[in-house]
């Protein structure tokens, strides 16, 4: 075999490794030169009260999964502060990436996320909502660690941004539907 064939081969497997991990596929979860980055803090005042907006997020999964929402979620396990859930994010044309992640509530004050299985091995998520003046004030702060040192870093800086802007969009709904639930009660 030539070097370039022998080169074109590593670099297929290489690409077919690198999709099976985005996709979750296949978590690499070794546990050696970890290292970890911050996700967040995002902020957000909503103009609804804390329990309202602890709803809006706990609905989908403690209760029935909305149907506009069963392309991106899918619980898997529900207990009644706890469940296993599926998250399903497009990234690219032709690549969702899937998410498993073990979501806790603690009503009405705070929600957490730890991954089960994704495109890194470690990824630990907060949503903390106090009450305010004008609502809620909520903050969402959370960790990302991937294995390998350098090489996940490279990887985790990869991932970061995206799994930023998938919390910043989710967030934003949180806050539409909150403040709309709170503005027909009023």
């Amino acid at each position: 075999m030539t070097l370039a064939r022998r080169t074109a081969v590593a670099g297929s497997l290489l690409a077919a490794g690198a999709a099976l991990v985005a996709r979750a596929g296949l978590t690499l979860d070794i546990g050696v030169g970890r290292r970890l980055r911050p996700l967040g803090p995002i902020a957000l005042d909503i103009a609804a009260p804390p329990e309202l907006v602890f709803d809006v997020i706990a609905a989908p999964y403690l209760g029935r999964t909305p149907r506009a929402l069963q392309g991106k979620l899918k619980v898997i396990e529900r207990g009644a502060d706890l469940v296993l859930a599926a998250h399903f994010t497009p990234v690219a044309p032709r690549l969702t990436v899937t998410t498993v992640e073990i979501v806790r509530f603690e009503r009405p004050r705070c929600v957490t996320f730890r991954l089960v299985k994704g495109p890194v091995p470690h990824v630990v998520e907060r949503y903390e909502l106090r009450a305010s003046g004008s609502g809620t004030t909520f903050e969402y702060r959370g960790e990302l660690g991937t294995d390998l040192w350098a090489l996940g870093a490279c990887w985790g800086a990869v991932v970061a941004p995206s799994w930023q802007r998938t919390v910043a969009s989710s967030l934003d709904g949180i806050r539409t539907e909150a403040e709309r639930r709170a503005h027909r009660r009023s």
